[in-house]
């Protein structure tokens, strides 16, 4: 897979401890982002249609509450597999720049 999107990254790491449902998944990848991505409803249901056909989620159940539908999505294995290289990918480029930092700025970066 290539290099994730941060939405499709806030909505994978939404889900890595357990389905969530729409609402559920939009607060969860804000708070992840401290409010930089904000997702919308119709941004967040068609990128799990479109995660879903990547196989990467499933919907794991759904109920009614107060009159509405809720779908809770869950990862698959896949998705837990691109999740955690998508993770350490970027936990590697984090640990490069800190490095060059460190290097350029022994007093400042330390």
């Amino acid at each position: 897979m290539s290099e994730m999107r941060e939405p499709t990254f806030l909505i994978l790491s939404a889900l890595a401890d357990g389905p969530k449902h729409g609402y559920a998944i939009i607060v969860d990848a804000e708070g992840q982002s401290e409010g930089r991505v904000r997702l919308q409803a119709g941004t967040l249901y068609a990128a799990l249609d479109r995660l879903s056909a990547e196989g990467l989620v499933h919907t794991t159940g759904e109920e009614v509450v107060g009159g509405r539908r809720r779908r809770y999505v869950g990862l698959t294995d896949d998705g837990v597999a691109a999740l955690q290289g998508e993770a350490q990918r970027r936990a590697a480029a984090a640990r490069r720049t800190l490095d060059r930092l460190r290097a350029a700025t022994p007093a400042v970066a330390r």
